[in-house]
């Protein structure tokens, strides 16, 4: 009897040792998986960093040029047009040129290739808001070629020498390099300016803007759409055959690829209802499309988390269906909306593919005023530079990046922070 106990015992806390150990093996397992998916991360985030930090900064060449009236052709009373028209790169050639005194056309063109070709219009923002600076001489800095740009960023320093820059020029570059004329200072041209065949002069402010409008389309139109109708599913639609087939529906337009929604915008807005292919506008409704199953889900599952307890006590004090829902339940469930429309908005602001289809891949320069005006998104930007084969932009890639990871952490950011402000336990 004891022997049989013995074994009856030794074979419970062996099977329990294996349990134990099994559980054991599986929370390392998991915590592995967990550590080997932020590792991944880190190596994702410190690549696109380490590639894209340097677009924060831009190399420019200080000179002091004389803004020549006579040569111009203007004076500080001539009209706004006359000093626009004048020949401000003209002006930046016979600068250099006397002050280096490069031999024959050959070095003066290698020369003149070094300064970017957006340093005539430098001078020109100089001049317009300031006139009196005509006949006098402006220390300015001048924006070089994203080939010297890149070259002092990565490659100064080192004996390799550069592949896309001579000799001579690398010669007149170290000559600006000890005299204190050639250095970096923050870039504010990825900031101000629109898209640019030249990666010197390429910004995100375009895009930026294009987003942004895009986006405030998409919340106008989806999250008043999407709430209503997580209100009427949940709380007015009748339970039958009908009902159900829509709520499958909308969970399975959940699961829908992106593309598939750009395609619909691209049949339904564009080719029948004729709005304008790369705007705002459109994007904002091919977007709208796309998130609203999410806020309906996210919307209906904020109204269940209401309590019963609510609306039975407001339909015991005479409220009606309309009141209780909507001055009850929807204060109530607001939080939980909010935080799946901001989710909604966020995965809306990384898609390329829908937006792709309805023409937002067009280079645009300027930046868009309105709605309906043509434009690109950060996003499809950040898929046109990376099509480029100049080293330059592929920098201004990753920082294009950067700043769409930084749109898309401080939304959800934004979304945690109001889930825990406004939400209440019950």
């Amino acid at each position: 009897m004891t022997d049989s106990t013995m074994t009856t015992r030794q074979k419970v806390e062996a099977s329990m040792r294996r349990r134990r150990a099994a559980e054991t093996r599986f929370r390392m397992y998991g915590m592995a998986s967990v550590l080997f998916g932020l590792l991944c991360l880190v190596v994702l985030f410190g690549d696109i960093f380490s590639k894209g930090f340097s677009a924060f900064s831009q190399t420019v060449l200080t000179t002091t040029i004389e803004i020549d009236g006579d040569y111009l052709g203007v004076t500080a009373d001539s009209s706004q047009q006359e000093i626009m028209s004048a020949n401000y790169d003209g002006l930046i050639k016979r600068h250099f040129k006397n002050d280096v005194q490069p031999k024959g056309r050959s070095e003066a063109r290698n020369l003149f290739s070094l300064i970017s070709s957006g340093a005539g219009w430098q001078i020109q923002s100089v001049v317009l808001d300031d006139p009196s600076v005509i006949g006098q001489s402006l220390t300015i800095d001048l924006l070089v070629d994203d080939d010297v740009d890149q070259w002092f960023k990565h490659e100064y320093g080192n004996d390799s020498g550069s592949v896309r820059l001579s000799d001579k020029q690398l010669e007149w570059i170290t000559g600006w390099i000890d005299a204190g004329a050639l250095k970096t200072q923050f870039n504010t041209t990825f900031f101000v300016n629109g898209d640019s065949r030249e990666p010197e002069l390429a910004g995100i402010r375009g895009a930026i803007t294009g987003t942004l409008l895009t986006l405030l389309v998409t919340f106008l139109l989806s999250f008043p759409i999407g709430v209503a109708a997580a209100i009427y599913l949940e709380e007015f639609a009748p339970k039958n055959r009908l009902t159900e087939i829509v709520e499958i529906n909308i969970n399975n337009l959940a699961a829908v690829p992106s593309i598939t929604f750009g395609l619909l915008g691209l049949a339904i807005f564009i080719n029948i209802f004729g709005v304008s292919r790369s705007t705002p506008l459109v994007g904002g409704l091919v977007l709208t499309l796309m998130t609203l199953p999410t806020i309906i889900i996210s919307g209906r599952a904020a109204i269940k988390a209401v309590p019963p307890s609510i609306r039975e006590a407001a339909l015991g004090l005479g409220a009606s269906k309309m009141q209780t829902v909507f001055h009850h339940v929807l204060p109530l469930a607001m939080p939980g909306m909010l935080t799946g429309t901001i989710i909604g908005m966020a995965q809306a602001l990384g898609e390329t593919a829908p937006l792709l289809m309805i023409g937002m891949i067009a280079f645009v320069v300027d930046v868009p005023g309105f709605i309906n005006d043509p434009s690109t998104v950060l996003p499809v930007q950040i898929f046109l530079w990376s099509d480029s084969p100049e080293r330059a932009f592929t920098e201004r890639t990753s920082g294009a990046i950067i700043v769409l990871l930084g749109f898309l952490i401080l939304m959800n950011t934004a979304a945690v922070m109001l889930r825990r402000r406004l939400e209440r336990r019950w």
